[in-house]
């Protein structure tokens, strides 16, 4: 691949790439690489759901988010949630579930999300970053899903973490 870096920051490597696309047309794409990243639908024993209201200030303020983070090289996508859902969230889970994975936005972007379900709590102590602004919220899941049906919870990969738990809950049933 013949790619030129214009960018490498901690997070994102933004470069512009010659591709000959498969209709045989050669074209210069600005494409930003990403190691990729893991979203935790934690459930505690009522039902409820962890959701962080998170301020992000490239969407422009708070969101509703599951705890979730970047894979840090060489972690697997369950090691980062495991620890994204501790550091974040200050939550152990003896019960975890791979919910499936999607690209956040693949017309720019290869980041892919890892989703997981994540059941049989225990408290642990947190370990935030200094630049993240978080609260820890329990909501039931059935009021989590309501909100993203109703638009309330717009953040993509909090919305399809949920929904994907519900399927997969449902199929348990």
């Amino acid at each position: 691949m013949n790619r030129k870096v214009l960018y490498q920051g901690e997070v994102v490597n933004l470069g512009i790439e010659a591709v000959e696309l498969p209709n045989r047309q050669n074209m210069q794409l600005e494409v930003v690489r990403h190691p990729g990243g893991a979203a935790v639908v934690a459930l505690d024993k009522n039902q409820r759901v962890c959701l962080l209201r998170q301020y992000r200030h490239a969407a422009g303020g708070w969101l509703w988010e599951l705890p979730a983070g970047k894979i840090d090289t060489p972690e697997l996508p369950r090691q980062t949630a495991e620890r994204e859902l501790q550091e974040e969230a200050g939550l152990h889970a003896r019960h975890w579930q791979a919910l499936g994975s999607f690209l956040s936005t693949p017309g720019f972007c290869d980041e892919r999300i890892h989703l997981y379900l994540a059941r049989d709590l225990d408290t642990t102590a947190t370990d935030r970053h200094p630049h993240e602004v978080i609260e820890v919220h329990w909501l039931d899941f059935e009021t989590a899903l309501h909100q993203v049906r109703e638009g309330k919870i717009d953040d993509a990969k909090t919305m399809l973490g949920l929904l994907m738990a519900e399927a997969n809950l449902g199929a348990e049933h």
